[in-house]
């Protein structure tokens, strides 16, 4: 069986992908194989490639937000793209093409429909975007982690799964994780976020502050590639004692699944993968939507809020209030773990087992 993934412009479009590869590939009765389409050059193919994926690129362009000639463009791009996106699903005859949203999907979506090539949409967050919303109604099947956001979508195309996670991170101990990341098992750690290309405004307010929470913590900070120079500089700059207990990366890899069982508490966005990766390991959150991402950010944190897995920080909010909430929460034991049991009740271990399904089913091989 032949599996054509698709999605991208954040890691939250491809780790859950990437869980449901690594269960695909786990059903031994099964030979499957799968590939990849993106743009050149983007996050997701940095992800993809570094599993040994097959990678194809096309163009697509978003229309969110864009001017009268920046949509023309974007038009221009998308019809490139799908014209790209047939001639792939022509040479490589996928049994199923599932995509994971963003705007890079649409051109290869809209090619599988008039393909006729079955074609399947998990969505993350916990809203659909405007690519999601315009493309449920060419898929078999729509996956998506929660029943509150089913009825966002077509009926009876909906499925609830649960967010996908590696099994990498439901099987790390804690111990041996903060081992492998050369931490002191008998401090608290911080692990501070940005998603796959970085938060400024975070990296800032951890860099203004970073004497005072480095009294409360050790900290692991990914920061993105952008101002990973910079912090290092600053890590560098402290006295010894405070400098070993700072350790700084422009991303992870292999590592994220030891830095969050290792962590007591993280600082991050809200994209989608906070849903699932947070949870999975029942880590206590403060969450810092970004204010440029539409809703999806916010309520993704409100979820995870409201259930008592974590606190809410606003952006403008961010330098003043960081290091007083990190403080308090560090401080409260009951009320950490409270909210590290909250996030472990959010959890789904059999999604990726539950879409993989799903794969199957639509491809007529279940």
């Amino acid at each position: 069986m032949k599996v054509l993934f698709t999605g991208g412009g954040t890691g939250g479009h491809v780790y859950p992908a990437l869980a449901v590869i690594e269960s695909l590939r786990a059903r031994p009765e099964k030979a499957v194989e799968v590939a990849w389409v993106g743009r050149p050059g983007s996050v997701e193919q940095g992800l993809v490639e570094r599993e040994g994926i097959r990678y194809f690129s096309t163009s697509a362009g978003a229309l969110r937000g864009r001017s009268p000639l920046q949509a023309v463009a974007s038009l221009a791009q998308i019809v490139r793209g799908v014209r790209q996106g047939m001639a792939i699903i022509r040479a490589w005859k996928p049994d199923v093409v599932f995509s994971t949203g963003g705007y890079v999907t649409a051109p290869l979506m809209l090619a599988a429909w008039m393909l006729r090539a079955p074609a399947m949409i998990y969505l993350p967050d916990m809203e659909p975007g405007l690519a999601v919303r315009l493309l449920a109604c060419l898929a078999q099947r729509v996956c998506v982690s929660f029943d509150s956001v089913a009825g966002h979508l077509p009926q009876g195309k909906v499925r609830v799964t649960g967010y996908p996670v590696r099994k990498a991170l439901l099987a790390a101990d804690r111990g041996q994780a903060r081992a492998r990341l050369s931490l002191d098992g008998n401090r608290p750690v911080l692990l501070v976020l940005g998603g796959s290309t970085g938060a400024h405004s975070i990296n800032e307010a951890v860099s203004a502050h970073l004497e005072e929470l480095l009294a409360l913590a050790q900290i692991v900070h990914v920061s993105g590639p952008a101002d990973a120079e910079g912090l290092s500089a600053r890590g560098q700059a402290l006295d010894p004692v405070r400098r070993a207990d700072y350790r700084i990366y422009a991303y992870m890899h292999e590592e994220m699944a030891d830095a969050l069982v290792a962590a007591d508490l993280v600082v991050a966005r809200a994209g989608a993968s906070t849903l699932a990766e947070f949870p999975a390991v029942g880590l206590p959150a403060i969450l810092v939507p970004y204010p440029y991402a539409g809703q999806h950010q916010q309520a993704n944190a409100e979820y995870l809020a409201v259930r008592g897995g974590a606190e809410v920080l606003a952006d403008r909010e961010l330098a003043a209030r960081l290091p007083q909430l990190v403080r308090e929460l560090l401080s409260q034991g009951d009320r950490l773990r409270a909210m590290s049991e909250a996030m472990r009740a959010i959890a789904v271990p059999e999604a990726a087992s539950r879409l993989a399904q799903c794969v199957f089913e639509i491809a007529g091989k279940g």
